[in-house]
């Protein structure tokens, strides 16, 4: 949202909430006094995550326990984006990446990442839109992620799946903003979160100084909202690596893919 623009008392959804990035756009949400619903699957960690919230902040919240990679998951949320209170922020954050190469991999697995990383951000965005584009007013922050700016992990979709997000968000951004509505894709680099964790994804060798902390993840994106960007690439070194991948020679870029995977250990089936 604009900088100058007050947030006390507003409403912003955020799927994805309980962990890592989402979580760290709650706590921010909160202290900036934006009532929030939380969505997420697991119900007993949102009821949690939502008292904590609440108690420190005195904002109110909801819960929407949903699996996003399923249509009656999307629905849920869809049918929250449509109702009052006006929901002003989205922030399309669930997504999951797999540690298994796609010639090794399962069509069910598959599509299982691509209805979270795909279906559901354009399903949620479409949603949210119909209503702000009528009020003339709201924010998406669609989370997408450097790796969607090049093919870096050989036999992993996950990166295509987030080329479609930046691509989809600039896009829709581009026609939004003539109704007063605003469009982002937050690509992060690697950040400390449960991310990798959960997809079982080895992290061990990838060098300290290439992670970023979720909260100053959350700080720059917002930032970059308020000044009207459509991609949000959060610190320095991201958007070097950011400015290599799209200008440097494809013949380099395939050796690097190459020597990353056999460095962070990704090539596990």
């Amino acid at each position: 949202m604009p900088s100058d623009q007050p947030t006390a008392g507003r409403w912003a959804l955020i799927t994805g909430a309980t962990a890592g990035i989402g979580a760290a756009f709650a706590g921010r949400l909160a202290a900036d006094g934006w009532h929030l619903v939380l969505v997420a699957r697991d119900g007993t960690r949102l009821a949690a995550q939502a008292a904590e919230l609440t108690g420190r902040y005195g904002v109110e919240t909801e819960t929407i326990a949903a699996d996003l990679s399923t249509d009656d998951g999307c629905a849920q949320v869809e049918q929250r984006l449509a109702a009052t209170p006006p929901v002003e922020l989205l922030v399309n954050n669930a997504g999951i990446s797999l540690n298994t190469p796609f010639l090794r991999s399962s069509v069910a697995d598959e599509i299982r990442l691509l209805r979270l990383n795909v279906h559901a951000v354009m399903r949620l965005t479409l949603a949210a839109l119909v209503t702000m584009t009528e009020r003339r007013n709201g924010a998406v922050i669609n989370v997408s992620s450097v790796a969607g700016f090049g093919a870096l992990m050989p036999g992993s979709t996950y990166s295509a799946s987030k080329a479609w997000v930046t691509n989809f968000s600039e896009s829709v951004g581009q026609s939004a903003r003539p109704f007063g509505v605003r469009v982002m894709a937050l690509c992060p680099g690697y950040t400390r979160t449960e991310f990798h964790q959960r997809a079982g994804i080895d992290m061990s060798k990838t060098p300290e100084w290439m992670w970023l902390n979720a909260t100053d993840v959350v700080d720059d994106a917002l930032r970059d909202l308020g000044k009207g960007k459509f991609v949000s690439v959060p610190s320095w070194k991201y958007k070097l690596a950011v400015a290599g991948l799209r200008h440097a020679p494809r013949g380099l870029l395939d050796r690097v893919a190459r020597d990353t995977r056999g460095r962070i250990g990704r090539d596990r089936g």
